[in-house]
C-alpha cells in the first residue's frame, strides 16, 4: 500500500542527494517486517504494527509512522450497489450474503476477491470489519493492482483496496453506513477503514537511512507528495490508533 509513495519519494530524494540511492521492492507487510528483522533491508514497510505479526520481535524494531492510508471496499459497477452497512460488509466477507439482490442490487452472485495472507491491508480490513470471524474461502491476490484489475473487469466482484489505487472505469467505491470514503472522514475516524503506513528499522538506523526517513517525515513529502498520491499526512490526524485498534482523540 505504501509502495507508490515510497517510490516517488525515493526518486526525489535520490535527485537531491547524489550518491544516495533508495531501492524499493514490493511485497506484503509480512515480507517487509521479516526482511528488516533479518537485516536483509534497512527499512521494512508495513500497514500493521510489528507487535501484531507472528514471528516478529517488535522490541528490536524502531517504528516511524510516515502516513495514513484509507482502505475502501470496491465493487464492479454492474452490481447496482453504492452503500452497505458494516454488518452487511461483514456478512459478505464471511459468506452469509451471496447475491447482490440481497443488498438491493442486481440478481448477480457475489464473488469475493480477498488479499493474500501476509497482506497488511487484509489484516487491517479483517481486524476492523470481521471482528474475529473467519473470512470466506475465496480467490486471493497479492497486490492492490491485481485486485483493481479483476474488479474492474469482472461482473459481481467485491474486494477492498488502498485509496490511491481506487479508480477504474467499472469500479464503484462503496460507502459504509452512509459515510463516504474520504481522507477528511479518516481524520476523525468517521471512516474507520484506515491504517498507518509504518517504516521499521532494526534498532537505530544508520546515517543514510535516517536521512531518508527524515525526508519522508519532512514538509516536502508530508504536504506535497502524500496528498498528491492520495494518502493522508500524519499531521492531519485528529485521532490516533494503537495496535489493539483503540482509537484516541488528539487535542489540536
Amino acid at each position: 500500500a505504501l509502495q507508490p509513495l515510497v517510490e516517488a519519494a525515493a526518486d526525489e530524494f535520490g535527485s537531491r542527494n547524489i550518491g544516495n540511492t533508495v531501492n524499493v521492492q514490493g511485497g506484503g507487510s509480512g515480507t517487509g517486517l521479516s526482511q528488516v528483522q533479518a537485516g536483509a533491508v534497512q527499512i521494512g514497510t508495513s500497514d500493521v504494527f510489528a507487535e501484531t505479526k507472528k514471528g516478529i520481535d517488535a522490541k528490536k524494531l524502531k517504528d516511524y509512522k510516515v502516513a495514513v492510508v484509507g482502505i475502501v471496499p470496491i465493487v464492479n459497477k454492474g452490481v447496482g450497489v453504492k452503500d452497505v452497512s458494516m454488518k452487511q460488509l461483514r456478512q459478505i466477507f464471511t459468506g452469509k450474503l451471496t447475491n447482490w439482490k440481497q443488498l438491493g442490487g442486481k440478481n448477480i452472485p457475489i464473488t469475493v476477491i480477498n488479499r493474500s495472507k501476509g497482506s497488511g491491508t487484509r489484516d487491517s480490513f479483517e481486524d476492523i470489519v470481521l471482528h474475529n470471524q473467519k473470512a470466506i474461502k475465496s480467490q486471493e491476490q497479492d497486490s492492490n493492482g491485481a485486485v483493481k484489475k479483476i474488479v474492474d473487469s469482472t461482473p459481481g466482484t467485491i474486494s477492498y483496496i488502498s485509496f490511491p489505487y481506487a479508480n477504474g472505469n467499472n469500479i464503484q467505491k462503496l460507502s459504509i453506513d452512509g459515510v463516504k470514503p474520504t481522507n477528511k472522514n479518516i481524520t476523525t475516524n468517521k471512516w474507520q477503514l484506515w491504517a498507518y503506513q509504518h517504516m521499521y528499522t532494526k534498532g537505530e538506523p544508520d546515517k543514510k537511512t535516517k536521512a531518508f526517513i527524515k525526508y519522508m517525515l519532512g514538509k516536502k513529502v508530508q504536504h506535497d507528495l502524500v496528498p498528491k498520491i492520495g494518502y493522508l499526512s500524519i499531521d492531519e490526524m485528529k485521532v490516533t490508533r494503537d495496535s489493539n485498534n483503540r482509537v484516541i482523540k488528539v487535542g489540536k
